[in-house]
């Protein structure tokens, strides 16, 4: 049972520990706004700790936390409270989750971590108690969760139940390399992800992501290096002149005298250019 300690609002910095766990890494972009926000408005939102038998432990704020201590001070505003550790984690992740800010990649392991512990913190909704719901790991309570993030998100409740999947099936260093990448991992990308059962597979797709490279090329890449079959080799010039075929057959004669009349010189740099290679 979470309860709220009353008595305890500031704490030093000096006091309250830092998981090495946390779901997600302090973000420098977020620190850069926050230090700006409280420079100009103060300190405004309290940061959660939880009490425990080795002191207080950071629940939600590492970014305020980083910032506060960036700027040189000792204590900070607190909310306190005694939890337990599934508790714990269903916090944070419920926490970020309803906030703003959340990549893709973010909602897949947070959706993931609060499933994980809120089935951890009801056992009963992982057996098979509430049917279809309980085996997605979301039923009762959090599948008006999943409902609120879905709205929240404009997604379907089928989809948030998809991310949350493709996040228990990513391991902590593919988060981060996905976190990483070059180009942003989409949703569609994270919905690939969780269809994906084979681990070295799903590793495959995410070092393609990691490198900037798309996820559906690569594991059609993976899947025919796995069967034998050699990638298909594409061929730019080829396949435009095809393209080029096709549109002209379909086009009526008038159009095509338009065109030879507008691009009549450079068709016929073209064909002296072939003409010279074809004496050489």
């Amino acid at each position: 049972m979470t309860e709220i300690i009353p008595s305890v609002t500031e704490l030093p910095i000096a006091y309250i520990a830092v998981p090495p766990d946390r779901l997600r890494p302090v973000s420098a972009a977020t620190t850069a706004v926050l230090r700006q926000v409280i420079g100009e408005f103060g300190f405004t939102v309290p940061v959660l700790v939880r009490k425990t038998r080795n002191g207080f432990v950071l629940v939600d704020g590492a970014n305020r936390l980083a910032v506060m201590t960036e700027m040189g001070n000792e204590t900070i505003p607190v909310v306190a409270i005694t939890c337990r550790d599934n508790e714990a984690r269903a916090l944070e992740a419920s926490q970020n989750l309803a906030g703003a800010g959340m990549t893709p990649v973010d909602d897949a392991i947070f959706l993931a971590a609060y499933s994980a512990a809120y089935g951890e913190m009801h056992p009963e909704t992982r057996a098979g108690v509430a049917g279809g719901l309980a085996r997605q790991g979301l039923a009762t309570e959090l599948s008006s969760f999943a409902e609120t993030i879905a709205e929240k998100r404009a997604l379907t409740v089928r989809q948030v139940r998809k991310i949350a999947r493709a996040g228990r099936l990513i391991s902590r260093d593919e988060a981060y390399w996905l976190r990483t990448a070059p180009k942003k991992v989409t949703l569609a990308d994270l919905l690939l992800l969780g269809k994906i059962g084979d681990p070295d597979e799903r590793s495959a797709v995410v070092a393609a992501l990691a490198e900037g490279r798309k996820a559906t090329a690569a594991r059609k890449a993976y899947l025919a290096a796995k069967n034998g079959a050699a990638p298909s080799v594409k061929y730019p010039a080829e396949d435009g002149f095809k393209a080029l075929i096709a549109l002209w057959g379909r086009v009526p004669k008038a159009s095509k005298r338009r065109f030879a009349e507008h691009f009549a010189t450079e068709l016929q740099e073209l064909i002296d250019q072939a003409d010279g290679e074809g004496q050489e």
